[in-house]
């Protein structure tokens, strides 16, 4: 992991700790390492339940509850997916807040209309979602750090205004 993402990873675990929020993930293309990312702070235990990689749509709907409908006319590389994965990840794992990804990270599976190095990131609460979609490829290796790092930081910045929510309210 590089210097910039165990410092959002260390500001992230340390806004969970003091709002003391739990956050879950749910990973299709991603297989884990945003998950990875998160537990890189020691005491990670105190605020991350777990994470669920659904690297097939027959998990991302029996675990995550994702739409069939909405995978069988968008397929899991949509940002419908992605927030119902988030809801779904929450639910699941009784968490406050979770982080999901769903994409072609290649070097295969993309199409013409949703071509590889397309992800879909997605964090938030049951009640509320943030969404960001990467669309450069870069290779594999690159597509998936990529996309680890903005989901870690869209979290962060997630978490930022949440805490902000919190004060103001």
């Amino acid at each position: 992991m590089d210097f910039e993402s165990k410092i959002i990873s260390r500001e992230v675990s340390q806004m969970l700790w003091e709002m003391e929020k739990t956050v879950s993930t749910a990973e299709s293309c991603t297989g884990g390492r945003i998950a990875e990312a998160i537990i890189a702070v020691p005491g990670a235990s105190k605020y991350f339940k777990g994470g669920i990689i659904s690297y097939v749509n027959e998990i991302k709907e029996s675990l995550l509850g994702v739409s069939a409908e909405v995978l069988a006319e968008k397929t899991a590389v949509c940002e419908e997916v992605a927030i119902q994965m988030v809801k779904g990840a929450c639910k699941a794992l009784n968490t406050d807040f979770a982080i999901s990804a769903t994409g072609f990270a290649g070097p295969t599976g993309g199409t013409k209309d949703i071509p590889v190095g397309t992800i879909w990131l997605a964090c938030g609460s049951p009640e509320r979602q943030v969404t960001m979609k990467v669309e450069e490829d870069h290779g594999r290796d690159i597509n998936l750090a990529i996309a680890t790092n903005k989901a870690m930081q869209m979290f962060l910045e997630f978490l930022k205004s949440e805490d902000k929510t919190e004060i103001d309210g």
